[in-house]
């Protein structure tokens, strides 16, 4: 790595000889200059990193030359030097923009390290100003996490229509993130500052949702005292996404073509149409060719709406996603509430991979944000996920047994025998001892010694505890067994 390169301003010859001896021992590559003039032409220089200026110069003074350097080059940090240490001109100097301030005689210790303090300060803010740049491009998802196959595509297709002004259907389960993806197509489209404007179709009742969608005019209905403007018009240059669009009436879906088609719409007891522009993303978790066919969905509006067609998968499809979504959803709790961010043991993100996520990603951020709000450790353990993530572990049959090595399967019996909690202990009972004793037996072919050893327990433990949990007894036809007895 080059040497960083720091610019000494000073006009007095025994100050610059003494700091470019100290900072050249210290590894970096020195630049001197007697006064302003010199040490703005300097401090120019691309591979200037850093500048040491003295605040008393012939001509023109320090705080002058600061602002010329922080307005050419603002990345660049400046520590100010002076014999004349008062209070206001150290609060000017940071006033104008210097990293730091510090008096003569100097201690070289304490200089050194605040130079690299600021060299550190530097290279941070342009890391992050790197990082922003890369997450703020032409194409942002911010909050939405996927580094699988399945969402890799889905970016690349969300990046490519978000530049039009296509209508797009959204498809996938219920907390899929539809609304996510449909807020990254505005913030990347043109008409990104404008409103975008979500209705759920599901959630407002049939005979308000014509209203709520379109306006009313005052009289239209009994109880519209006054005229209202609806969601089309609420958006005007911007976006309306329709969620739950499978759900909409039969009579308002013939309206909501004519938007499409004319892109106009008419408020409940007005005369005339008002123009409207807008772009329609809707979202659904019906099959909606289903629908179709049973007549409970207009084929010509399911052909306007189906222009981009992009189905999001369930989680369960794209378990690889899992870490770096936990990941993201305690990062953001972290945030909201101020503290410093938990993480999920090994064991607590195994039962997390094994769920089935009916909810999908909301379920999950739902679980997350429960477990950091009620463990007080910095660690999230099993036990702190919710009663439905154990039952929820699948038993592997035949082979799938080796992946239990023994000692998993001790480890676990130990955490069996020390539930001092009845409810822990029942639930250790309910959820792990039973399928845990039926793996084990399996796995040894139905000998109990083996089964005992390697449980760690001695046979007549383990036979009390297949009679109390109602299992089968396994025959006794080895030699070891018959020899026991």
């Amino acid at each position: 790595m080059p040497e960083k390169r720091i610019l000494v301003v000073d006009d007095e010859e025994s100050v610059r000889w003494a700091l470019s001896k100290a900072l050249e021992r210290a590894g970096y590559q020195v630049v001197l200059a007697a006064d302003g003039p010199g040490g703005k032409r300097e401090a120019a220089d691309p591979a200037v990193e850093l500048v040491l200026l003295d605040i008393r110069l012939p001509g023109q003074d320090g705080l002058a030359i600061l602002r010329e350097i922080r307005a050419r080059r603002p990345d660049v940090p400046v520590i100010m030097m002076t014999a004349y240490g008062t209070l206001q001109v150290a609060v000017e100097a940071m006033k104008q923009g210097a990293y730091d301030y510090i008096g003569k005689p100097f201690d070289v210790d304490e200089l050194l390290l605040v130079v690299e303090k600021a060299l550190q300060a530097r290279a941070l803010a342009e890391e992050v100003a790197r990082l922003r740049q890369a997450t703020e491009g032409p194409f942002d998802l911010s909050g939405i996490v996927g580094g699988s196959p399945a969402m890799q595509q889905i970016f690349k297709a969300v990046g490519k229509v978000a530049g039009t002004d296509l209508t797009v259907l959204l498809r996938g389960e219920s907390g899929t993130g539809k609304e996510l993806f449909a807020r990254a197509i505005h913030e990347n489209s043109r008409r990104k500052g404008r409103p975008f404007v979500p209705v759920n179709c599901a959630a407002i009742p049939r005979d308000l949702l014509e209203s709520e969608l379109f306006g009313h005019e005052r009289g239209a209905f009994t109880g519209a005292v006054s005229g209202r403007r609806g969601r089309f018009e609420q958006a005007e240059g911007g976006t309306v996404f329709l969620d739950e669009i499978g759900d909409m009436d039969l009579s308002l879906q013939t309206k909501l073509l004519r938007v499409l088609q004319e892109r106009q719409i008419e408020r409940l007891g007005a005369e005339g149409s008002i123009p409207v522009d807008v772009r329609i993303v809707a979202a659904t978790n019906q099959e909606l060719e289903a629908a179709v066919s049973r007549r409970a969905f207009r084929e010509d509006l399911f052909y306007r709406l189906n222009v981009v067609s992009i189905h999001l998968p369930p989680l369960r499809d794209r378990r690889e996603d899992l870490p770096g979504l936990v990941a993201h959803f305690l990062a953001a709790f972290a945030a909201e509430q101020r503290s410093a961010a938990k993480v999920v043991s090994p064991e607590a993100l195994a039962l997390l991979r094994e769920y089935a996520w009916p909810g999908n990603v909301r379920e999950l951020e739902n679980v997350v944000k429960r477990a950091a709000a009620l463990t007080t450790t910095p660690l999230i353990l099993p036990d702190h996920l919710p009663e439905a993530l154990h039952r929820s572990q699948p038993v592997p049959e035949g082979g799938g047994a080796d992946r239990f090595p023994a000692e998993w399967i001790k480890r676990e019996l130990q955490r069996l025998n020390g539930a001092q909690d009845g409810a822990l202990q029942e639930y250790f009972v309910g959820c792990l001892e039973r399928p845990l004793l039926e793996l084990v037996l399996r796995r040894t072919g139905g000998n109990q010694l083996k089964a005992a050893e390697l449980l760690g327990i001695n046979r007549n433990t383990l036979r009390k505890r297949i009679k109390k949990l109602g299992l089968p007894l396994p025959k006794r036809d080895d030699p070891g067994e018959a020899a026991s007895k």
